[in-house]
């Protein structure tokens, strides 16, 4: 009877909450340890779709051929309260400021997003992503009126993903 409650809490465990994460950014060609100085108040775009390509067979009309084809990821976009720190904002500059192909490869960011669990201590996943480079990067919008946060946009285009479970 024991092992069926535990089988049974096994099937019943309580989703990941969205709201506990923290996203760092490792670019070896800046002089700072990792960019992620200011805490970003979303995260979107983790994302793997792999194509499809449809044969149909000759005759045969009630049936197609799936074949799997190459994975692509998607954008990620990062959005966080302007602050004094202006590490992504430099990390874009010196990008479109490098002089050769080559110390733009040294300007590519490795990047690890945490998913945390409501303690914001235990670690429920980490998203690893490799390659990343800024593509783009929005001033917040102004509007005297309204009183609001100035928030900051990123979006990331990444090479690959890798998700690493936790315990």
């Amino acid at each position: 009877m024991a092992d069926q409650a535990s089988q049974a809490s096994e099937l019943t465990k309580l989703p990941f909450t969205a709201f506990n994460f923290q996203v760092e950014i490792d670019v070896p060609g800046m002089k700072l340890d990792k960019l992620y100085g200011a805490s970003f108040s979303e995260c979107d775009g983790l994302e793997m779709t792999m194509d499809v390509k449809t044969i149909r067979e000759g005759g045969n009309n009630n049936e197609q051929i799936r074949l799997l084809g190459p994975l692509n990821y998607g954008q990620i976009t990062l959005r966080r309260g302007m602050t004094d720190n202006f590490d992504l904002w430099d990390w874009f500059n010196r990008l479109v400021q490098a002089p050769s192909k080559d110390i733009r490869e040294d300007l590519r960011g490795n990047a690890t997003i945490v998913l945390y669990a409501e303690n914001r201590v235990t670690e429920r996943a980490r998203f690893a992503l490799s390659r990343c480079l800024p593509v783009k990067l929005k001033a917040p919008g102004l509007n005297a009126k309204d009183g609001i946060v100035a928030i900051e946009e990123m979006q990331l285009v990444y090479e690959s993903m890798t998700m690493e479970k936790t315990k």
